[in-house]
């Protein structure tokens, strides 16, 4: 009875042994949480596959083992938008921490955002204060815009973003990405159809001055706005033109003097679009050029923020102007 016993006891201690050893064997090894070392700096390349980059965090101490990532990336779809570039992650971590490091934006060293509404200028200024990127001088001429078009413009072809690139990346290089992200954008691929006559380059215009001139909620309507004038011949007179051919982008009201000024981007003296896009615009306003809610309207103003209205009449419009200028004043558009 007591050999019995001491065997079934033999037997149990066995299993929960044999049960370790498999749990050991088979469960990735982890570090602890909340005991993090010195950060390093992890350069993840376009198109670096999971493995790869497990490999490279465990080589480098960030994680204790390469396969445990793996697991945790291919079981987690968020883990697709890790973005390339190079990161700063904190070294012996357990592989969600590093997972979730790594999609931060802000501990991505030499992080380029193209803003919605942002220019090639803003954009170009933004490449240049990188300590990464080459310091070297773009040649516009030599990269293809998104849509074809006689002067070559990149404006407006820019994919609104995030971006992180590999050191020593030229800022030629950096644009052609970012022009690439927008031509296998479905929004702007929408564009490539064409609309009403229009070529997509000319969507492309319009689209950026809806960009500016309207938010999400009346895009559609400032989109009709815009064609009824083309169609009648009667100018754009959009302030958004003006300021962008004027340096004075972001500016509430336009000048009487500012309306004559001699550009071609100026649609008060000219009819017609402008010959270029003026910004990178969003998908919101990419929908809205291809889809303009019915209406006569001609005028739109938005007297207050967030109340953007619309007419068919010059005259009740004058009476929007004057409303305007009084909420101006009172400084109800700080």
């Amino acid at each position: 009875m007591k050999r019995n016993l001491v065997r079934s006891l033999f037997i149990v201690l066995l299993g929960i042994a044999i049960g370790l050893f498999y749990i050991l064997i088979t469960k990735p090894a982890d570090y602890p949480p909340n005991q993090p070392k010195t950060a390093v700096s992890i350069t993840i390349s376009n198109g670096e596959t999971g493995i790869e980059i497990a490999t490279d965090l465990a080589k480098n101490g960030v994680i204790k083992s390469a396969k445990t990532f793996i697991s945790d990336f291919n079981s987690h779809s968020r883990t697709r938008g890790i973005s390339p570039g190079t990161h700063l992650i904190d070294s012996h971590i357990p592989t969600k921490t590093a997972v979730t490091q790594l999609l931060d934006q802000g501990r991505i060293e030499n992080l380029i955002i193209v803003k919605e509404g942002s220019t090639l200028s803003d954009v170009i200024k933004e490449l240049g204060s990188s300590k990464e990127l080459l310091k070297r001088k773009i040649d516009l001429n030599s990269i293809k815009p998104l849509f074809a078009n006689p002067h070559n413009y990149l404006e407006g072809s820019l994919y609104p973003a995030n971006y992180s690139f590999a050191p020593k990346t030229s800022p030629d290089q950096a644009i052609r990405q970012m022009i690439d992200k927008a031509r296998v954008s479905s929004a702007y691929a929408t564009l490539a159809k064409g609309y009403k006559g229009f070529s997509s380059y000319q969507l492309l215009t319009i689209a950026s001055l809806i960009q500016i001139e309207a938010d999400p909620a009346s895009a559609s309507k400032v989109a009709q706005v815009i064609y009824n004038r083309l169609k009648i011949g009667m100018p754009l007179q959009l302030n958004s033109t003006v300021q962008y051919a004027t340096g004075q982008r972001g500016k509430i009201a336009l000048s009487k003097n500012a309306t004559l000024t001699n550009s071609p981007y100026n649609t008060y003296k000219n009819l017609g679009l402008p010959p270029s896009p003026i910004c990178n615009p969003a998908e919101f306003a990419l929908k809205a050029t291809l889809n303009p809610e019915n209406g006569d309207w001609l005028y739109f103003i938005t007297v207050a923020p967030g109340d953007t209205r619309f007419t068919k009449s010059f005259e009740e419009f004058q009476n929007w102007t004057t409303l305007f200028n009084k909420n101006l004043t009172k400084g109800l558009f700080k």
